[in-house]
C-alpha cells in the first residue's frame, strides 16, 4: 500500500516516512500543500497523511481541493491544534480521522491501517482465498496452513492481488505498492516478485495469471 505524507517539518516527515516504511508501506513525502495537491492529482495513493499547518496552502484547503476534485482516498489529519472546532472543521471538509501532535508512531501506523482497510470495505483482519489465508494486521500468510516466508515487498504484492482477487492489477499499480519516488528497483522488479510468489503459493489452490499487456490476476483453481 502507498501513502503520501504532506508535512513541512522535514524531521517529522522523515520520522513518519521511516516509521510507516518499517511496517511495510511504500511512502512518499512532500513539504507543501501545492506539492501534495499535484501528487494526489497525478498518482495513485491508498491514503494521505496531511498536516493542517502547512505554509501558503494549509492542510484544510488541500483537503477541500482534493475532495472537490473527486479524489476519495482516506485522509488522516495531523494537527498540533487541540481545539475541537479545528478537528471538526477538518473532518467536515473530508478528513477521515485525525492525530494530535505529539503522537506515538504505533498509533499513527494503526490508524493508517484501519483507514485503508475501511476504505476497501474490509471489516476483518483475516482474508482468505481458498486455502490461501492472509492476516492483514500481522502481515502473515499461509498456504494450505503452511506459513509462507515472505519479504516485505512480496507481502505487499500478494496483499494487493488478494484484495483484488479475480481482477487484473496493473504492473504500474503493483510497482507503486512496493516503492515510492525514491525507487531503487529496476523495470523487471514486479515480474521478479510475482515469479517468487508463484513458487511460494504453488499447491495452495490459487494461481497468479499473467494478463498480457495489462498485468496480473489472482484466481482460485483446482490443482
Amino acid at each position: 500500500m502507498r501513502i503520501l505524507v504532506v508535512e513541512d517539518d522535514t524531521l517529522v516527515a522523515d520520522a513518519i516516512k521511516r516509521g510507516l516504511e518499517q511496517v511495510g508501506y511504500a511512502v512518499d513525502a512532500v513539504g507543501s500543500g501545492e506539492q501534495g495537491e499535484q501528487a494526489l492529482r497525478l498518482e495513485h495513493f491508498d491514503l494521505a497523511v496531511v498536516d493542517i499547518e502547512l505554509p501558503r496552502m494549509d492542510g484544510l484547503e488541500l483537503i477541500r481541493r482534493v475532495r472537490s476534485a473527486g479524489r476519495m482516498m482516506p485522509i488522516l489529519i495531523l494537527t498540533a491544534r487541540d481545539r475541537i472546532e479545528d478537528r471538526v472543521e477538518g473532518l467536515e471538509l473530508g478528513g477521515d480521522d485525525y492525530v494530535v501532535k505529539p503522537f506515538a508512531m504505533a498509533e499513527l501506523a494503526t490508524r493508517c491501517r484501519v483507514l485503508i482497510r475501511r476504505s476497501r470495505s474490509i471489516v476483518v483482519d483475516e482474508i482468505s482465498l481458498g486455502p490461501l489465508r492472509l492476516d492483514l494486521r500481522a502481515r502473515r500468510a499461509w498456504a494450505a496452513e503452511l506459513a509462507l516466508q515472505l519479504t516485505p515487498r512480496e507481502w505487499s504484492v500478494l496483499e494487493m492481488l488478494v484484495l483484488h482477487a479475480g481482477e487484473v492489477v496493473g504492473k504500474k499499480r503493483l510497482m507503486e505498492t512496493i516503492t515510492g519516488w525514491d525507487r531503487d528497483l529496476g523495470p523487471n522488479a514486479v515480474e521478479t516478485y510475482v515469479s517468487r510468489l508463484r513458487a511460494k503459493i504453488e499447491g495452495s489452490g490459487t494461481r497468479i495469471a499473467t494478463v498480457r499487456g495489462l498485468g496480473y490476476r489472482l484466481d482460485e483453481h483446482l490443482d
